[in-house]
């Protein structure tokens, strides 16, 4: 779908136009032209491809999603992928889209991937700075790169707060918190993925301008800047993640061997007051308790001393069991 087209003469949107001639107005009349597409189909890319003299490898390099940014050149003409997000503070978790920005000296085409990437806010805050658009397509170049990495800084503080309460959470004994380490690293990682290639690709931008209006390339070195601190930022976020996972682990293990020494206490009780009860079991299963007289039947004081062995052999068995910690 093309979401605007327009022709930029002298810093200034001179009207709305359609794809068909487009580029041959906007050179008739020595501006730029900028057509925003989302998602478009084949036939749309193919039609904007006509128009500028693109590549049709163009068409196939901006009809799929990008795993990461890059940068791509084309004799004086540029192809640029940005990976957008946001942080979803009720689901708590990061949605990503992507951007694709391709970049001629009388053009610009924006490529949407996803709901996050709007633009619309980028033109009309260009449209507002007539002196910045004057500088030509870098402008738009740069101002869409800003807009993303702008984007990131809410991400880097919602996974910020997602790291501290799991850090709560593990040491708070929430043995159910594996999982969302699990999640959040890879969040983190797939962000990681958006922001540290992006440093590597802005990096040519502001160091050699390659046709860039130096102005341009000053914005696009202080965007760089920015992006180098996000990546610092989401790297520790990574490390954080590792050593918390790590704890975790180890409280687990910890809580485990606890159980399994409580587990040993309660069967070595267990198995001491089984021995201490089987000896008058024992004794009284031999002789039996139905007789007159016992041990050896006609022995007089046999009964008497049949509960004396039981006292005294069970008595043993306790101090035994007792002096060994069983019970």
């Amino acid at each position: 779908m093309i979401a605007d087209s327009a022709i930029y003469v002298d810093g200034k949107r001179t009207e709305s136009s359609d794809v068909a001639g487009i580029g041959r107005t906007c050179r008739e009349k020595g501006g730029f032209a900028w057509i925003g597409l989302v998602e478009p189909s084949e036939e749309e890319l193919t039609s904007v491809v006509r128009e500028f003299g693109l590549h049709e490898i163009v068409v196939q390099a901006a009809i799929r999603v990008h795993r990461r940014p890059k940068l791509e050149r084309y004799g004086e003409r540029l192809f640029v992928v940005l990976k957008t997000a946001r942080y979803l503070d009720e689901e708590e978790r990061v949605e990503f889209g992507e951007i694709q920005v391709f970049v001629g000296q009388d053009f610009v085409v924006t490529v949407r991937h996803g709901e996050i990437s709007s633009l619309e806010d980028v033109r009309k805050t260009l449209e507002g700075e007539p002196g910045l658009l004057r500088r030509g397509t870098g402008a738009v170049l740069w101002a869409v790169a800003n807009k993303v990495v702008v984007d990131y800084e809410p991400v880097v503080d919602g996974l910020g707060n997602d790291v501290d309460e799991i850090e709560e959470e593990v040491f708070g004994g929430n043995a159910g918190v594996s999982r969302r380490i699990y999640e959040l690293s890879r969040e983190v990682l797939e962000f990681r993925r958006a922001v540290q290639p992006l440093a590597k690709v802005l990096e040519p931008l502001s160091a050699d301008s390659g046709g860039l209006d130096r102005e341009v390339v000053r914005r696009m070195s202080s965007v760089h800047e920015h992006v180098l601190r996000l990546s610092e930022q989401v790297d520790g976020f990574r490390e954080l993640l590792s050593n918390i996972l790590s704890v975790n682990l180890t409280l687990i293990s910890v809580e485990q061997n606890g159980a399994m020494q409580r587990q040993n206490v309660q069967v070595q009780k267990i198995s001491a007051w089984a021995a201490i009860l089987a000896v008058p079991t024992l004794i009284t299963g031999i002789y039996g308790m139905n007789f007159r007289y016992m041990p050896e039947l006609n022995w007089l004081l046999g009964y008497p001393f049949s509960l004396a062995l039981m006292l005294v052999i069970s008595g043993l068995l306790y101090l035994g069991f007792r002096r060994a910690g069983w019970l």
